[in-house]
């Protein structure tokens, strides 16, 4: 077993994988990394299940001790990361030798890094997943979904294998802009004309009211005409719209059921590419229709082969 000490951490470096599944009747929510497709692509570079254990690191602060040789993986934002004192980007795996460090200073590009090891760090499942949700004191390290601790030690047990980079075509551009992707639904049909039009003919401000249980964009404001809602079940990437017209998208660590009316909801790759958007972004909204959405997603899990 290898080992790394936390020499330093912040409240959002957190142990993740693909998050819990089939619990949300039990008022459970999913967790899970953010960025599902760096967290794939960290995965990836070490041979492992594309939804073993990492760490997700936003906007840096950690630090990490080798207790002895140590082959990882990083991938998705530029968070200032270095070997000792030689600069590491992202999207490669690599070797720390018994001592090293690796640290995370700042974000450059994107907001969230995901960090691999071989086989996925070791951490008890709880319902089915190690994915840390402090509000529900599930997942992490010891079971109860803290944050990585000062002190703590991170292990692995998998076998490591040959370095590896993702090659251009892999990496993904966190500066593009491209628009957010919503497939349509729920009460879209409630919003009035003018409300439909600026949604997607707007640029949103991402606001730094934002973690991982929603982001807020600002813009116009949208607004609702249908009746009172009842409660129902939210998918992962609900875009929200309580009374002030500024809509929430709902993310990994959203409650399971809301009553404010919905436009439709985010698909995976445009909620991949959000949680890497920094507050103060600003972002286009487009609609897609489900079928194009499921296409473009199988085109996209094939890369990995």
């Amino acid at each position: 077993m290898s080992r790394l000490l936390i020499e330093a951490s912040t409240p959002l470096c957190l142990l993740q994988d693909a998050g819990r599944f089939g619990v949300r009747h039990l008022g459970v929510t999913q967790g899970g990394a953010l960025d599902w497709v760096s967290m794939s692509w960290a995965n990836w570079l070490l041979g492992n299940a594309l939804d073993a254990p990492v760490v997700e690191i936003t906007l840096g602060g950690l630090t990490l001790v080798a207790e002895d040789y140590c082959l990882l993986a990083l991938a998705g934002a530029d968070l200032g990361a270095y070997v000792d004192e030689r600069p590491l980007t992202p999207g490669r795996s690599f070797v720390l030798q018994k001592g090293q460090r690796l640290r995370f200073t700042q974000p450059f590009f994107g907001a969230r890094a995901y960090l691999a090891a071989p086989g996925g760090f070791d951490a008890p499942r709880v319902l089915g997943s190690c994915a840390s949700v402090l509000r529900e004191s599930l997942g992490g390290l010891d079971g109860h979904g803290r944050a990585l601790s000062e002190g703590a030690w991170l292990g692995y047990s998998g076998q490591g294998g040959a370095l590896k980079s993702l090659s251009p075509a892999q990496l993904t551009d966190w500066q593009s802009a491209a628009p957010l992707e919503v497939i349509l639904g729920a009460q879209i049909g409630q919003f009035s004309g003018l409300s439909l039009f600026d949604a997607f003919n707007s640029r949103w401000t991402l606001d730094s009211r934002a973690d991982r249980m929603g982001a807020r964009l600002l813009g116009p404001q949208l607004q609702y005409q249908g009746p009172p809602m009842i409660s129902e079940g939210i998918p992962l990437g609900a875009i929200q719209v309580p009374p002030d017209g500024q809509p929430i998208v709902l993310l990994n660590d959203r409650q399971t059921i809301g009553g404010y009316p919905r436009l439709g909801a985010l698909t995976p790759l445009s909620l991949a590419r959000l949680a890497q958007c920094l507050p103060g972004s600003e972002l286009r909204l487009a609609p897609v229709v489900q079928e194009t959405a499921h296409q473009q997603q199988v085109a996209f899990l094939r890369r990995f082969g």
